[in-house]
């Protein structure tokens, strides 16, 4: 699983002459976080130095906590990153968008692949079939995974599925119809709105 460091830069100050020394080094110096789970950040100082910070019990290895007992810039810097949803608070990581790359927070436990607000799929939502470019209407995402579930009651899978091959086998499994309908005078026939499944990482969300 990659996890995404926040970028190593200086925070904004408060408009305040009276911030505690080591609350000022916290926004002022660059520094950058990375979440490593179990409530662990690695900062990396201006100086290029690297501490772990353990901000459940409040503990850093730098000098100033060891030696001090002090609640130090990096500790306080992590709280400050977590407040500004530039870090995720513990039981949280930070991990790539599978569709655009961008950093979104999810729990350390949860499975791949990752989306951001802008990418995930919900029922009624309009995708794109990566391996034939068709449009089709998301009907329910499920929790099964592609390696899981059979297609029209034989032994195939999902992923099993010849033009599935080179998508995740253990993603979630996608239920979308096509927009399209074949109405007769009775109304709609039911077949030609039949639910297909796709592995999730073949589709993509459109506008």
């Amino acid at each position: 699983m990659n996890t995404t460091a926040s970028p190593k830069t200086a925070l904004p100050v408060p408009s305040s002459d009276h911030l505690e020394e080591r609350s000022r080094r916290a926004r002022t110096e660059p520094m950058s976080v990375l979440a490593l789970g179990d409530g662990l950040y690695e900062v990396e100082s201006a100086s290029d130095h690297t501490y772990l910070v353990d901000l459940e019990s409040g503990r850093c290895t730098c000098p100033d906590h060891v030696f001090r007992e002090a609640r130090c810039k990096h500790i306080r810097r992590v709280a400050i990153e977590i407040t500004h949803g530039r870090t995720p608070p513990p039981g949280e990581i930070a991990v790539a968008c599978h569709d655009c790359g961008d950093a979104v927070f999810v729990d350390e436990d949860a499975s791949e692949p990752f989306y951001c607000e802008a990418h995930v799929l919900r029922a009624g939502d309009t995708v794109r079939d990566r391996e034939t470019d068709d449009r089709l209407t998301v009907v329910d995402v499920s929790d099964l995974r592609a390696d899981a579930v059979t297609i029209g009651g034989s032994n195939t899978t999902v992923a099993d599925y010849a033009t599935n091959e080179r998508y995740d086998d253990g993603v979630p499994v996608v239920g979308a119809v096509y927009p399209h309908a074949t109405v007769a005078k009775n109304g709609v026939v039911p077949g030609s709105l039949k639910v297909y499944v796709f592995p999730r990482t073949r589709l993509e969300k459109t506008a």
